[in-house]
């Protein structure tokens, strides 16, 4: 039995070995976004009047980030509680908890919250957060849930003061 487990365990550690020369991680600062974040690839940035999006795509993973102005700021929570919403029903999944959300820098509102969608085609990662009237969605997509990269992705998020 021990011969078993240790070939199981050489097996978890070269598949993991050879997942990580995918996820090349680094600080981005998007321009217009106010906020930092530790993206495994190289994001693309697209920007609008009021909002952005740094995305990228590292193996089959997709991360991104995403920002918008409100014109009223009261309208946070509300938007922060529609923005996962709006994505579930997009993708015909269901909505659910994940753990709680701080981002340093960010407004501590109730709403800013993780959840998760699973479905057939694989794992949706969404965390979304607020600073005064802007507010922030993360996502990571894959089709095989890792946990550690969308914990590396989260944690390395943070709200930046304006210069």
């Amino acid at each position: 039995m021990p011969r078993r487990a240790n070939a199981g365990f050489a097996l978890m550690l070269s598949l993991l070995v050879a997942c990580q020369p995918v996820l090349n991680w680094r600080e981005v600062r998007p321009v217009g976004s106010g906020a930092a974040a530790l993206f495994p690839c190289k994001p693309d940035v697209e920007q609008r009047a009021g909002m952005g999006l740094a995305h990228c795509q590292a193996g089959t993973m997709e991360f991104a980030l995403s920002w918008a102005d409100l014109p009223d700021p009261t309208q946070a929570g509300a938007a922060l509680r529609a923005m996962p919403l709006a994505l579930a029903t997009r993708l015909k999944l269901p909505l659910l908890p994940g753990p709680t959300l701080q981002v340093p820098g960010m407004t501590p509102l109730p709403d800013a919250a993780q959840h998760w969608l699973s479905g057939k085609d694989g794992v949706t990662h969404v965390a979304v957060f607020s600073h005064g009237g802007r507010v922030y969605q993360a996502l990571m997509r894959t089709g095989l849930d890792d946990g550690v990269a969308w914990d590396s992705f989260v944690k390395g998020l943070r709200v930046e003061p304006a210069r």
